[in-house]
């Protein structure tokens, strides 16, 4: 295999690109659906990965960019509080990151552990997908992700939208070598195409824009119900974050976890976290098709993300593109959102799976089973929603119970007696 760390910088720079054209499509869309600005959300993925890679010394090929777990957290909060409130809320969610890695450096990785298991992992992942397959819907028959408006036709919209997720399902089973890592830009690109042969794209935004344009940068403001509602929603994209290093230990065949510590990763997110909403942007998280792109092409210098980072932040000022982002109709995201929030689902899925939790145990299909509907349903107990309720629901169900051994499944005691 050959080694990439001595690499010319050309080199690294057009393989640093490569790796931002396959985050693009999942950075992007976050902020689109949300409210928040592309521009910004370029801005502070690339600084996030930047903060990440110097808190973690280099040594872990990883990106930072626009975390999905916390869109219907940031579309209820942002209803509930405005926008400022909800960027403080973020806030303090990567301060929440900051404080566990603190708790991992003290007590090590155990206390994670048996806080949370699969049987809490998984229902709550789950639970994130499944919660905003409305949105998807809503998005893809032409209306607002709240369902409140009919912006496009709908016999126009589904067509687009269904076409659209057609050539995304396609390509990501399909395609081969770098392309089956983007299929997301080909459903963009596909769904754009129709939707200006059917006159629903208003390009008036990019003419007007300039070619050079600060990000439209927001500071946050913060108050105690916002920071509440955020706070407990952490805990889902932290549990994805750990899953996210071991994989990309497992590709590289080093452990993370343990140098440069599972501790410093979780600070460097925290504090990408923290300084995207400080700007105004989306919270960061470890990007798993970007660890794919590092599977395909076994290029592992870290160097390349640091490369991939300059170039988001050089893009985040060019205002035209921004503004050709925004023109990007409705039913082309939504059939797109089809998918990846189903494979958000899947994944929680797979978690239980994978560890082979047994559900026919009363105390796990207890705590499934309520985790699922209070998620799902939008239950509300004080100033504890949806995810935010669901994930503490989760974890002190999984406490209380008796049992704590099933919690993690058959997979994970056959192979750790302790």
């Amino acid at each position: 295999m050959q080694d990439h760390n001595n690499d010319p910088v050309w080199k690294q720079a057009i393989a640093g690109s490569q790796m931002l054209l396959v985050a693009f499509g999942a950075l992007v869309l976050m902020p689109l659906i949300t409210g928040l600005d592309p521009n910004v959300a370029l801005f502070t993925a690339g600084l996030g990965t930047l903060i990440f890679h110097v808190v973690t010394g280099g040594q872990i090929p990883i990106f930072l960019a626009s975390s999905f777990a916390f869109i219907a957290p940031v579309i209820a909060s942002k209803g509930k509080f405005g926008m400022e409130e909800t960027l403080g809320g973020l806030m303090a969610a990567g301060i929440l990151y900051i404080f566990l890695s603190g708790l991992v450096r003290l007590r090590g990785t155990g206390f994670v552990r048996r806080l949370l298991p699969p049987v809490v992992i998984g229902p709550v992942i789950m639970t994130i997908g499944l919660g905003l397959a409305p949105v998807a819907v809503h998005m893809a028959s032409g209306r607002t992700g709240d369902g409140a408006n009919q912006l496009i036709p709908y016999d126009t919209a589904i067509w687009i939208a269904m076409i659209s997720l057609a050539v995304t399902i396609i390509m990501s089973v399909w395609s081969k070598g770098i392309f089956r890592l983007i299929p997301i830009m080909f459903g963009v690109i596909t769904g754009y195409i129709l939707s200006a042969f059917a006159g629903i794209v208003d390009t008036t935004p990019i003419r007007d824009a300039a070619w050079f344009a600060v990000p439209n940068f927001v500071a946050p403001e913060f108050s105690w119900g916002a920071v509440l509602f955020m706070i407990p929603v952490a805990i889902a994209p932290a549990i994805e974050h750990i899953g996210d290093v071991l994989a990309i230990g497992n590709v590289t065949r080093k452990n993370y976890l343990e140098k440069p510590g599972l501790h410093r990763t979780l600070l460097g997110d925290g504090l990408a976290t923290s300084a995207a909403s400080m700007l105004g942007g989306p919270p960061n998280t470890t990007y798993s098709e970007v660890t794919g792109a590092v599977m395909l092409t076994k290029n592992f210098n870290p160097k390349v993300m640091w490369w991939a980072a300059c170039i988001a932040i050089v893009l985040a000022f060019v205002g035209k593109f921004g503004a050709a982002l925004q023109t990007i109709p409705v039913p082309v995201m939504g059939g797109i959102l089809c998918l990846l929030f189903g494979s958000i689902a899947v994944v929680g899925l797979n978690t239980l799976i994978r560890h082979q939790v047994d559900l026919s145990q009363s105390r796990n299909l207890v705590i499934v089973g309520v985790t699922l509907v209070f998620g799902i349903g939008g239950m509300v107990l004080g100033h504890l929603e949806g995810i935010a309720l669901c994930a503490v629901a989760a974890i002190i169900l999984n406490l209380i119970l008796p049992g704590s051994r099933e919690a993690w499944g058959k997979a994970v005691y056959e192979q750790k007696a302790d």
